[in-house]
């Protein structure tokens, strides 16, 4: 399969201190890639640097050109889209006001399909639908995680990063959450998941990859990584096939 996105020795430092070393990974058409690792491996960085939020060396090649030097806003209109950690959503406008500006570029290009795509969110999400005259504000926890996918898929992107999507949730909307993740692929939507959850990660993976202290130590197969001892014993809490 071709690559959509090509990462090759991406570097990035605050200041002195290199948080990502030397990265290098690939997420093909119509595939969910997972990178999985601690807290403080530099996962954050590594997604932020991929928009062009963070300054770094090294190569990005998207869709088969190098994006090293493109600004942000032109990463989106490409079809690059993030679903930030935090979600960052206007607590003081409505849930379809969230989705609205989801689209935004799309509506400065009179695009007629947004309707649709309104329509494919609240399937995927009947409760967003139910509370779209809502304030984003008043939403729980579970209910702003599906705001912020929504909204990220009212741009219709054709890479889709999710920074630690499982954070702070129930897990029963864990659960849910990432059956829609694994749904997303059959809407030939490629998917790079970021996550500390690495048995959900791995559940809806096609491929994966372990970082460390910034640097890349393992990859495979998401059957594989969860069948490495490694793995098994630092992120999957096993030890010789017993629940620690």
């Amino acid at each position: 399969m071709s690559a959509l996105l090509e990462v090759r020795g991406l570097c990035v430092a605050y200041g002195k201190v290199e948080a990502v070393h030397q990265a290098g990974l690939r997420v093909e058409e119509g595939r969910i890639v997972t990178v999985i690792g601690p807290n403080g491996a530099g996962k954050t960085t590594l997604l932020a640097a991929l928009m062009g939020m963070l300054t770094a060396r090294g190569s990005v090649s998207y869709a088969g050109q190098e994006i090293t030097r493109v600004e942000p806003e032109q990463r989106v209109s490409r079809g690059l889209c993030l679903v930030p950690e935090r979600r960052e959503l206007f607590a003081a406008m409505t849930v379809e006001d969230n989705l609205v500006l989801g689209a935004f570029h799309r509506y400065r290009k009179r695009d007629k399909t947004i309707a649709a795509d309104f329509e494919l969110v609240y399937r995927l999400f009947p409760r967003l639908k139910e509370r779209r005259r809502q304030l984003a504000g008043t939403l729980s926890g579970g209910e702003r995680q599906m705001l912020a996918l929504g909204r990220a898929l009212m741009s219709r992107p054709r890479l889709l990063m999710l920074d630690e999507p499982s954070l702070g949730l129930a897990p029963l909307i864990v659960r849910d959450i990432f059956h829609v993740i694994a749904g997303l692929r059959e809407t030939g939507v490629s998917i790079l998941l970021v996550e500390q959850n690495a048995r959900a990660a791995l559940q809806v993976a096609d491929y994966g990859y372990v970082l460390e202290t910034g640097e890349i130590v393992l990859e495979g197969s998401s059957a594989e990584l969860a069948s490495n001892p490694r793995v098994i014993e630092s992120y999957l809490g096993l030890v010789s096939g017993k629940a620690a």
